[in-house]
């Protein structure tokens, strides 16, 4: 059986363009997944913190016969050889990968949490996600991601689209 996945996608340190599609890339290569559709990229301001450099970020949709803590692992494996180090939270990053949805499951556990419980109050992950799927609905908020977004406030949240080069 395949599930619909949505991933967020981040990077604020060196080729953040070519992270994100490195990322992507062996998103693709993983046995049981297919990404069937992406974002643009969106050049975002760090939420949370100050004095770091602007993030690129996007979302990807994949079809997938993981389970959510599958993925989960392939995906820290895949931070984890781009080079991703975690010293601490929200620290600046050279590749992020988020299960945000994982069709309409709610998971509840110390290290997955899915949907992601931030991604309601962050433009820079609905904004790329409303591009894929803007009525598609939260499952734990019954909102649609068009309506999620409508009600997030844009201060210290500013979100530009990238043209493709």
């Amino acid at each position: 059986m395949r599930h619909s996945a949505y991933i967020g996608l981040g990077a604020n340190l060196e080729d953040r363009r070519g992270r994100l599609k490195e990322a992507i890339a062996r998103v693709e290569g993983l046995t049981g997944c297919a990404v069937d559709a992406a974002s643009s990229f969106y050049r975002t301001e760090p939420v949370g913190v100050e004095g770091q450099r602007w993030y690129l970020n996007g979302v990807i949709r994949v079809k997938t016969a993981l389970r959510p803590r599958e993925l989960l692992h392939h995906l820290l494996d895949i931070e984890s050889v781009m080079g991703r180090e975690r010293r601490a939270k929200w620290d600046p990053r050279v590749i992020d990968l988020d299960i945000l949805l994982y069709g309409d499951e709610v998971v509840r556990e110390s290290d997955l949490n899915v949907p992601h419980p931030l991604m309601h109050v962050r433009r820079f992950v609905l904004i790329p996600l409303a591009e894929l799927a803007p009525d598609l609905v939260h499952p734990v908020l019954g909102k649609t991601i068009r309506d999620l977004l409508a009600w997030v406030p844009d201060d210290g949240q500013e979100v530009v689209r990238i043209e493709e080069e």
